[in-house]
């Protein structure tokens, strides 16, 4: 079966690529008869079957992908490789990303033997530096050999980036441990994250911390997570001088499954037991669930953590969303006190630089200072591309425009980016079917090799003429993907619109807007027709099996099959009609249409009931953050779609109108619709 498959794909790529020959440049290498070996080899790797890979190594010599078959074989067994074997690889493989891609590999398991010498002479080499993991043995090598001395910099990267990894990994759990040891992180850090950690459910990196500070066997924190209510009356309070701390996780931990019992505890007995400081955090995890839950009394909650000293970021962020959100009106002095009280990262963010800036415009009594610094908070985010951005455009009086599209590359651009070797084996990589891998050396030949694959950047000329080059051959989210790395407003690469006739037939036929349609399109699937999600959701508009069944009746489809998911014509038509029924159902408005797209329309049948609201406050407080910022997203890519269409200034805000508590008029919900 999976050499059918195999052959299967390489028919189709064969096929495919015939019709796009007047499209790739003569440079494109052409397909080989060992394709196959390839696909069974990146198979193998994806079952870590070792043999496999050993044997299938010499039918790849000379082939275009031959740096992944080699890549592929080495890094299956890299435990048990020779120093000589990876050196041989390193220096076969010069300057390409597979090169780059092994040392990586190869520094974390030198991490993981303490072996610094050799450690650092790789590190010295290593060009992608986008491994968190590597990046904390680093910075703690750094540190021990200076002795500590002048590395604060270094110190606050592993204990910053430790702290909000939610996944335990080696490198940054032990740099933080021998910092600890150091004296160099207080033992508080340790038992911060440990709380981080039980709130999110996440046991592992929970037992990574806590031995580190604690005496105790990690029995106990089996009894935490297993039964808060338990351990608080009978385990607790016996943990001689770390039983405050204990109590406050297990009162964490209540406070995830049920905040309201969580306060009774705190106010009660268990309360009595603990220190201010763990006091201002359980409240600080109180205020954030129930904010997130669109309980009204989440503020009083945060009022008890004092002013949001010692609280986290995402702590502080429900609260000002909190605050946004208030019964009668935006409580704009929290808003504004609760960003103030963020670090200096998190308030330099444009969903954080937007609402302080709104909330110091909205003062009773603005001041000339407060005034001038908020329009130039604006100023510094304003623009085209982006939910804040172009909010922030049009705080300052201005609508969403299309820019004028730049001078489109040359000739020689375009020459010099097709004969690029790295974009070229990315292209082909994508082209039978290795799309991960070839996005994968594509984004590294455009973002951190320049065009003859030497260590520095592509320019913007370059950039936009890769950008052109996946438009030509239909790669459309490198296309996406590459113009939007450029400083050029590139709008005509960032915003394509491929299968125009059949999108605007569509939703001309069924009165849909067609910019609603691209800018879900291009958040959903950045127009890879195959695209499959991890929950089995299909094609261009990413489409669950049961959806697509339910609209097919719906819409009279008679003999659909969930395989035609995958043929354009048919995704499109089935996605845009359940859109269109999904917006009528929610009165015509966007941006819980949106919501109702990723997350099911139940949910933002909650989140619209309370006051009425402004519709970026509404989108900034749905509870879960990946609607949140698909939302977002969608009505950002909608506004600069319509723009490009119509060629007419375009207003966000109107797209995102006010939501709240449905009409009492409207007609009944659709309760089937899935």
């Amino acid at each position: 079966m999976v050499a059918f498959l195999v052959r299967t794909k390489l028919v189709v790529w064969l096929c495919s690529s015939l019709v796009l020959a007047t499209q790739v440049h003569a440079a494109t290498p052409t397909p080989d008869k060992n394709d196959a070996v390839l696909l069974d080899m990146a198979n193998a790797f994806s079952h870590n079957d070792r043999k496999k890979l050993s044997q299938l190594l010499p039918q790849a010599r000379g082939h275009v992908l031959e740096p992944w078959a080699a890549y592929w074989e080495l890094r299956a067994r890299l435990g048990d490789a020779s120093d000589l074997e990876v050196k041989e690889f390193l220096n076969r493989f010069a300057g390409s990303y597979q090169e780059d891609r092994l040392r990586n590999d190869w520094l974390l398991v030198l991490g993981q033997r303490q072996e610094w010498v050799q450690f650092e002479r790789e590190f010295a080499q290593y060009r992608m530096r986008d491994d968190k993991e590597v990046e904390c043995y680093a910075a703690w090598l750094e540190s021990s050999q200076k002795k500590f001395v002048g590395t604060a910099a270094q110190e606050e990267f592993i204990r910053k980036t430790w702290l909000l990894q939610r996944q335990a990994d080696d490198g940054c759990t032990f740099a933080v441990e021998q910092l600890l040891l150091a004296k160099r992180v207080p033992a508080s850090d340790v038992w911060r994250k440990a709380r981080l950690m039980v709130e999110f459910n996440r046991k592992q990196a929970a037992r990574d911390a806590l031995r580190m500070v604690s005496g105790h066997s990690m029995s106990v924190l089996d009894e935490v997570m297993s039964s808060p209510p338990r351990f608080l009356v009978l385990r607790g309070p016996s943990l001689g001088k770390e039983s405050s701390e204990w109590m406050t996780l297990a009162l964490v931990k209540m406070a995830s499954n049920d905040y309201e019992v969580a306060i009774k505890q705190l106010n009660g007995k268990a309360g009595q037991a603990l220190n201010g400081e763990q006091k201002q955090w359980l409240w600080g995890v109180i205020g954030r669930q129930s904010a997130m839950k669109l309980d009204n009394n989440a503020l009083s909650y945060f009022a008890q953590a004092g002013n949001g000293t010692g609280l986290t970021d995402e702590m502080l962020g429900w609260k000002a969303r909190a605050a946004l959100r208030a019964d009668d009106k935006p409580r704009w002095s929290i808003v504004e006190s609760a960003i103030e009280a963020m670090s200096p990262a998190a308030q330099k963010e444009p969903v954080w630089l937007y609402w302080h800036a709104r909330a110091a415009l909205a003062r009773t009594t603005p001041t000339a200072s407060s005034t001038s610094q908020a329009l130039a908070a604006l100023q510094s985010i304003a623009g085209h591309q982006g939910f804040y951005e172009q909010l922030a455009e049009e705080e300052l009086g201005r609508k969403i425009v299309a820019p004028a599209r730049p001078a489109p590359p040359t000739p020689q651009d375009m020459n010099l980016v097709k004969s690029n070797p790295i974009l070229q084996r990315a292209v082909y990589a994508i082209r039978i079917g290795l799309r991960p891998d070839g996005v994968r050396e594509w984004n590294y030949g455009t973002g951190l090799v320049d065009s003859q694959g030497n260590k520095g950047r592509m320019n913007d000329r370059e950039k936009l003429a890769a950008a052109q080059w996946a438009c030509d051959l239909e790669i459309w989210d490198r296309c996406i993907n590459t113009s939007e790395r450029t400083a050029q407003a590139d709008v005509f690469h960032r915003f394509p619109t491929p299968y125009k006739s059949e999108v605007l037939e569509k939703t001309k036929d069924i009165k849909l807007d067609p910019a609603f349609v691209y800018g879900l399109i291009r958040q959903e699937s950045r127009f890879i027709t195959d695209a499959r999600s991890s929950v089995g959701a299909s094609g261009l508009m990413q489409i669950m099996p049961v959806t697509a069944k339910w609209t097919a009746k719906k819409l009279g489809l008679k003999g659909f099959q969930v395989d035609q998911l995958n043929q354009r014509d048919t995704n499109i038509a089935i996605g845009t009609g359940y859109l269109k029924l999904v917006l009528d159902n929610f009165q015509g408005s966007m941006a819980m249409a949106a919501a109702a797209y990723n997350a099911g329309p139940s949910r933002p049948r909650k989140w619209r009931n309370g006051p009425m609201l402004e519709g970026a406050i509404w989108a900034e407080c749905v509870p879960f953050s990946e609607t949140r910022d698909y939302v977002k997203k969608v009505l950002s890519n909608t506004t600069m779609y319509a723009a490009v269409l119509t060629g007419e200034p375009q207003s966000l805000k109107a797209r995102l109108g006010k939501i709240g508590p449905r009409d009492s008029e409207a007609p009944p919900e659709d309760t089937e619709l899935p």
